[in-house]
């Protein structure tokens, strides 16, 4: 276990770790609740106390896991979840909210995102989250997989610069936000946060990365965790449903990546050199 786990600030001031626990894809298999559970027990025992996970993964069963993962251990942790755009209304918000909770088996979430932008106007939103907040039903909101013109629209909206994160795509191949998303949050104080940071376990076997892993006596997997918790105001989700791969994932935070390794990363995964659009999976 890492002697102390770095951290990075919400726009509210308060400190968030920048690696957490991304539960997307479980409780879709009731033979692997278990073992899903026994992950996110392990991961908080090693004080990785975010866990990420929304209403869309598994239609709910998700959040389940992850209740019975917390109970009795609510205080220590740091909840988020998301909304889908088509319960994006001022109602549709409360509801799902309400929903999720139940779920959760919670009374409040730490940070309540917008899971990407739909048809609802992004105001009717805006002012749903902040009157849960009011309510003390969540603690911060934000959005996820918004762009950069999208970005700029939602900090225009009545309490919009209230925005505490923008949950992307991020990882050694899907560098695009680098041109001008990661910079705009950066200069506003709003980090990122990172889902499939080892894109679905596919950067675990780039032979780009082995020379680098190597060095460290690490995994290509490790290697390209650490590379995005290297970022600054970036915090990453990746998900464990194994407490072996729990253990490694907290193994990556005590890589220490040198110039040389980030310029040897930079030459084979390129940053890019113009515009792209927002990349989702």
């Amino acid at each position: 276990m890492p002697s102390t786990i770095r951290t990075t600030k919400l726009p509210s001031g308060e400190a968030v770790q920048v690696l957490g626990q991304g539960t997307w894809k479980m409780g879709e298999d009731n033979s692997r609740r278990t073992s899903e559970v026994n992950a996110l027990k392990l991961g908080l025992d090693l004080g990785i106390t975010l866990i990420d996970t929304a209403e869309m993964y598994a239609s709910g069963g998700a959040e389940e896991v992850v209740a019975e993962a917390i109970a009795g251990r609510r205080d220590e942790t740091f909840l988020v979840s998301k909304v889908l755009p088509s319960n994006a209304s001022r109602a549709g918000v409360q509801r799902a909210c309400e929903n999720s909770l139940k779920r959760l088996r919670t009374d409040h979430i730490d940070l309540y995102l917008l899971h990407w932008p739909g048809s609802v106007p992004l105001v009717e939103t805006v002012a749903a989250f902040e009157a849960l907040k009011k309510a003390g039903k969540i603690r911060h909101w934000g959005v996820s997989n918004f762009d950069t013109d999208e970005m700029e629209e939602l900090i225009g909206l009545p309490g919009g610069d209230n925005v505490q994160t923008n949950q992307v795509l991020y990882n050694l191949v899907r560098r695009g936000l680098e041109f001008d998303l990661a910079p705009w949050g950066r200069q506003r104080n709003i980090p990122l946060m990172a889902y499939s940071p080892v894109e679905q376990g596919a950067l675990a076997r780039n032979a780009g990365l082995d020379a680098i892993a190597t060095r460290h006596d690490a995994t290509a997997a490790q290697i390209a965790l650490a590379w995005v918790m290297h970022q600054k105001g970036v915090i990453a989700i990746p998900k464990a449903s194994s407490q072996e791969h729990v253990r490694q994932n907290v193994a990556a935070l005590d890589i220490k990546l040198t110039p040389q390794d980030i310029a040897d990363l930079d030459r084979a995964f390129p940053p890019p050199a113009r515009k792209r659009g927002l990349e989702m999976i």
